[in-house]
């Protein structure tokens, strides 16, 4: 078996596809994800905590010098991802426990057993008809 051959083996296999496709809708959800965290939960969080940017709190460890760029340890952007973080992680739990909730439920929904279809009705009544002529045979 040739490599191109085995490498086309390998890519049409339904868990790569599966997984291509995740990736594509996670990175689609990410942005969703960010735009949320940023635009809609970050402002209210901001005005509770009279407005402070995390991003931009550094400590510049050298000062610019000509050309040459300062060295900033950007602290308040590490403060900021991981703060988005957990308002992600805890946005994701929340869907997850909803969604488990509703499968839950689903679930406790008792289902009524099927009823025979008439042929099933009429072939028991025959099964039984039967047993009854046997047993009224026997001595």
């Amino acid at each position: 078996m040739s490599v191109l051959s085995e490498f086309k083996a390998f890519a049409v296999k339904g868990n790569v596809v599966d997984m291509a496709v995740g990736i594509i809708i996670g990175a689609a959800f990410g942005k969703i994800v960010s735009s949320f965290v940023g635009d809609v939960i970050m402002p209210p969080i901001g005005l509770l905590i009279g407005g402070v940017d995390f991003s931009d709190l550094a400590v510049t460890l050298k000062a610019a010098e000509g050309d040459v760029p300062a060295v900033v340890l950007a602290y308040g952007k590490f403060i900021q991802t991981c703060l988005d973080f957990i308002i992600v992680a805890f946005a994701i739990f929340l869907g997850v426990k909803a969604i488990n909730k509703l499968k839950r439920e689903e679930a406790a929904e008792p289902t009524l057993p099927p009823t025979p279809t008439p042929e099933e009705t009429l072939l028991t009544e025959i099964r039984d008809l039967l047993k009854n002529q046997q047993q009224n045979r026997l001595p």
